[in-house]
């Protein structure tokens, strides 16, 4: 991409992203406030507001942010499998973004059906539903503050596809010279770095914490039918 276009589409991202995560920030404290009130009322008005932001915001600003994220990885030198930070980036987006749909068309639409079809006054049964939006609104937020934290820290450098990219175009720029020598000299061991491994490690328990709550939520919710 020219300079302009790249620096449109990262604001683009940027903004989507922090929009995404505070919508997800507002879901978690109507979901808090769902479950801990007593009035029916407010739990009507919790979980109807959490099925519109879930529809109208969360929905369209993770699938936004997605294809941003790959417009700029794909039109800079940052690419899709070039580093480890930006790997780790966008497997983390893609499940965030799979997780949060099957969420929001399952847990979060059911919620606001039963509020709906509660008897006025009423405190409508969505318990094991309630708890079940805490954990996913929770662990959908801590992994979008991993996403914050990899794009501004940029950890971990190149991946081997990386490594092999770089060598190509140096030797293209720097054919019948003798930096190839050198470059060849300054590259590491093939290994997958330590903290990559570590992070993909709690990014698989978080994903299989929040499979676990929608399992378990799925699971109470039939019982209360």
């Amino acid at each position: 991409m020219t300079p302009a276009l790249a620096k449109l589409n990262f604001a683009a991202h940027v903004t989507t992203s922090v929009a995404w995560c505070g919508a997800v920030a507002s879901f978690l404290v109507l979901s808090v406030a769902g479950l801990s009130s007593h009035d029916p009322q407010t739990v009507r008005a919790a979980y109807l507001a959490m099925n519109l932001i879930g529809q109208f915001l969360i929905v369209p600003l993770s699938l936004a942010a997605l294809l941003t994220g790959l417009v700029q990885s794909l039109g800079t030198r940052w690419g899709l499998v070039r580093y480890y930070w930006v790997v780790m980036k966008l497997a983390l987006t893609i499940g965030a973004t799979c997780l949060l749909l099957l969420h929001q068309f399952t847990a979060g639409s059911e919620a606001a059906r039963r509020v709906l079809h509660a008897a006025a006054g009423t405190l409508p049964d969505v318990r094991a539903l309630g708890q079940q939006l805490v954990g996913d609104a929770g662990l959908a937020l801590l992994a979008l503050l991993a996403m914050s934290v990899l794009g501004i820290y940029k950890p971990w450098g190149l991946t081997r596809y990386g490594r092999r990219k770089q060598r190509e175009e140096s030797a293209g720029r720097l054919a019948k010279s003798t930096a190839l020598a050198q470059l060849d000299g300054a590259l590491s061991e093939d290994r997958i770095p330590v903290g990559v491994q570590v992070f993909a490690a709690v990014a698989g328990l978080l994903v299989v914490g929040f499979a676990l709550l929608h399992h378990a939520g799925n699971g109470l919710g039939s019982h209360g039918h």
